[in-house]
């Protein structure tokens, strides 16, 4: 089974480039993102649970985390593998996701963090507000403050990573393609 975190800053190209590995390696995309809002459209009581929490302006605890991305690994018995997107932002996330992997008896394979200068994420950030109308990528100090947030509570996490010798760092520079196919040299190895 092939697991990949895919790590890296906003505007760091997380999204084009998961969209090309899922096609590639058949993996199923789990975005806590997405999970949380399904959830809480459905109604579903992890979804009331994470809500109140969100509701209150206060992170979801990692438990609840945990329990709605076990939930969607549970839909898919038969994956190739997953890509998790947006989780782990924190070691002690990290540490959950494995001890969950450990109990199906699989495991992260990689951590894929897409590596770019911030200069470049403020110019990509900024043209992505202009095409997508995300009002979160169009103001300066909201992008400067996402980046320092990254910078200082989730890019530690790839050292965790790094310990367990998991960890692969991709220049997300140059082409689309040619950032794909760096990261498919990593993800052939598997």
């Amino acid at each position: 089974m092939l697991n990949i975190v895919l790590f890296g800053p906003p505007g760091a190209g997380k999204g084009t480039q998961s969209e090309k590995i899922i096609e590639k390696y058949d993996l199923i995309h789990l975005s806590t993102g997405d999970i949380f809002r399904s959830n809480i459209k459905g109604e579903t009581d992890l979804g009331n649970l994470a809500k109140s929490y969100m509701d209150k302006g206060q992170l979801v605890p990692d438990e609840v985390t945990i329990k709605l991305l076990e939930s969607e690994v549970a839909k898919h018995p038969s994956a190739k593998g997953f890509i998790f997107d947006g989780f782990p932002r924190t070691s002690p996330q990290a540490e959950a996701l494995d001890k969950f992997l450990d109990l199906r008896k699989t495991s992260i394979t990689y951590m894929i963090a897409l590596d770019v200068p911030e200069d470049e994420l403020k110019t990509r950030l900024m043209k992505r507000a202009k095409t997508s109308g995300r009002a979160d990528d169009a103001d300066p100090k909201v992008i400067q403050h996402r980046i320092d947030t990254y910078n200082r509570e989730t890019a530690p996490v790839k050292d965790f990573y790094a310990a367990q010798k998991k960890y692969y760092g991709i220049l997300g520079l140059g082409t689309i393609d040619n950032i794909f196919t760096a990261i498919c040299k990593v993800l052939d190895k598997a």
